[in-house]
């Protein structure tokens, strides 16, 4: 499943990111991609490990963990730290894959979902499209400020030349506690149904019974 989140951050948060980027040191992104993927990496990242960097993660942790959406579909166990890059006029990523694990020895998380969280005005520049190799063919997307696309972590996946302007974005990985996206999808659903019941009709019969198969799914599923 792919899904787009509008307003995660508030104009208010982007107007704070964007000040605290414009101070930040920014490296070659082929420094944090596997051995493969560096060689179609051409992309910079916001210096880790900073003052800046960490009260920029912060900011966008918090936003993600306000959304209800993010966290019914994405069920989360463990969100990697993000990496904020920065693609300038005629760079890009050419196709790669996701690494399967992230981390080190005895912190490993397993990559379930990945996520792009666009923080430039789409107008601000062309190309710099995330394009997603699906079983329908190639998607490509481009979100407004401030907005997200959540996608499995099994899809090949690039973001196009930057012709001109300037992209950022906030990439980062999701551990779901709920290991098989079929399962993640039945979970997401039957919560989309019993919330837009308790919405219409409040506490019913039917919607303590949802609430009951949705708890037992969630206990059988689950990892944690």
């Amino acid at each position: 499943m792919i899904l787009c989140l509008d307003q995660v951050l508030s104009p208010d948060d982007l107007k704070t990111i964007h000040t605290l980027l414009e101070k930040g040191e920014f490296i070659d992104g082929k420094l944090t991609a596997g051995a493969f993927a560096k060689t179609v990496k051409y992309n910079q990242q916001l210096q880790g490990k900073t003052d800046i960097a960490q009260t920029v993660e912060t900011m966008i942790r918090q936003a993600i963990q306000r959304q209800p959406l993010f966290q019914s579909i994405a069920q989360p166990k463990a969100i990697r730290p993000c990496l904020i890059n920065r693609y300038s006029t005629g760079m890009s990523y050419g196709w790669h894959t996701d690494n399967a694990m992230m981390g080190q020895a005895g912190q490993l998380n397993r990559s379930d979902l990945s996520f792009t969280l666009f923080l430039s005005d789409p107008d601000t520049y062309t190309g710099g499209e995330l394009v997603l190799d699906t079983d329908g063919g190639d998607r490509s997307i481009k979100l407004a400020a401030g907005s997200m696309v959540l996608y499995p972590s099994t899809f090949l996946h690039r973001v196009a030349e930057v012709t001109s302007g300037e992209r950022l974005a906030a990439v980062s990985w999701v551990q779901s506690i709920i290991r098989d996206p079929s399962k993640r999808t039945v979970l997401f659903e039957l919560d989309t149904v019993r919330r837009s019941l308790f919405e219409k009709y409040g506490k019913t019969d039917e919607f303590d019974l949802l609430c009951k198969t949705y708890a037992n799914l969630l206990r059988q599923w689950a990892e944690v």
